[in-house]
C-alpha cells in the first residue's frame, strides 16, 4: 500500500510540473486591440447587431415605415432598395445610407433609424470558473469583471494565464494572455482589459488542480488507497 500511495504522488507531482502549458501559448495579433481597463473608456457610437430590432421611419412617406429585425447574415430588407447591410454600422450610418439609397426614389426622403429593442452585446466566459457560458455586456466590461459575473474562479483556475480571443475586423483571429493574479492582488490592475462583443474567454485549469483531478479519477476512483494514508506509512 505504501507504495502505490507513493507512486500516485510521484506521479501527480510529474503531472502538475507539464501540465502548465498555457504558459507557452504566444500572444498573436495586434496588442492594441486589447485596450488596459486603465485607461479611461470612450463610450463608442453603438452598433448594430444581427438580431437587433429596428423601426425605420419615413416622415414624408409614412406608408414606407417598416418594422424590421437584422438577419444573421446583417442584412435587412426594405421596398425599392432590397438588401442593405446594417450590422456593423450605428444607426447615424444606416440613416445616412438610407437617405442616400431612396433619393432616387422618393422626391424628398426623410429616413429616420430607430432601434426598438438590442439584441445585446455579449462575450463567452468557458474553462474554471463557476458557471461557463454568455455573459451579457450591458457596456464596457473588462475581463475580470466578466470572470466574475461567470460566478468568479474556481480553486482549480490558473488565474496567471487567462487566455482572451477576438476576431479582428479583417477577420484574423488574435489572441492574448493576461495574468489575473496581478489585477487581484492590486499589482498591476493594468493588466486587465476591455472586453469585445464576441470575445471568447478561457480560464485553463491550473497545475495542481490537473493533478488533482489525476489523483481522483485514476487513483482513488480505482485503486483500493485509502486518502488518509500519508507518504511514508
Amino acid at each position: 500500500m505504501k507504495t502505490i500511495t507513493t507512486v500516485a504522488v510521484v506521479v501527480a507531482i510529474s503531472i502538475a510540473a507539464c501540465s502548465a502549458s498555457t504558459e507557452h501559448l504566444p500572444n498573436t495579433g495586434d496588442s492594441a486591440l486589447f485596450r488596459s481597463a486603465s485607461v479611461p473608456a470612450e463610450l463608442q457610437p453603438y452598433s448594430l447587431q444581427p438580431g437587433d430590432s429596428l423601426s425605420i421611419r419615413f416622415y414624408r412617406n409614412p406608408e414606407l415605415d417598416q418594422d424590421v429585425v437584422i438577419r444573421p447574415d446583417g442584412m435587412i430588407s426594405l421596398p425599392f432598395v432590397d438588401e442593405v447591410r446594417a450590422a456593423g454600422r450605428s444607426p447615424k450610418e444606416l440613416d445616412e445610407d438610407l437617405t442616400r439609397r431612396f433619393t432616387g426614389e422618393l422626391a424628398t426622403p426623410d429616413v429616420a433609424v430607430i432601434v426598438q429593442q438590442f439584441a445585446g452585446h455579449k462575450v463567452y466566459v468557458g474553462g474554471e470558473v463557476g458557471s461557463q457560458g454568455m455573459v451579457p455586456m450591458t457596456g464596457q466590461i473588462t475581463l475580470y469583471q466578466a470572470i466574475q459575473e461567470a460566478g468568479g474562479f474556481l480553486t482549480t483556475a490558473h488565474r496567471g494565464t487567462v487566455i482572451v480571443v477576438r476576431r479582428s475586423t479583417d477577420g484574423q483571429v488574435v489572441s492574448r494572455k493576461v495574468n489575473l493574479k496581478r489585477v487581484q492582488d492590486g499589482s498591476d490592475l493594468g493588466e486587465d482589459v476591455y472586453l469585445a462583443p464576441y470575445d471568447v474567454v478561457w480560464v485553463p485549469r491550473s497545475a495542481i488542480g490537473d493533478a488533482n483531478v489525476w489523483v481522483q479519477q485514476y487513483i482513488r476512483d480505482l485503486l483500493p488507497i485509502n486518502p488518509g494514508i500519508a507518504i511514508g506509512r
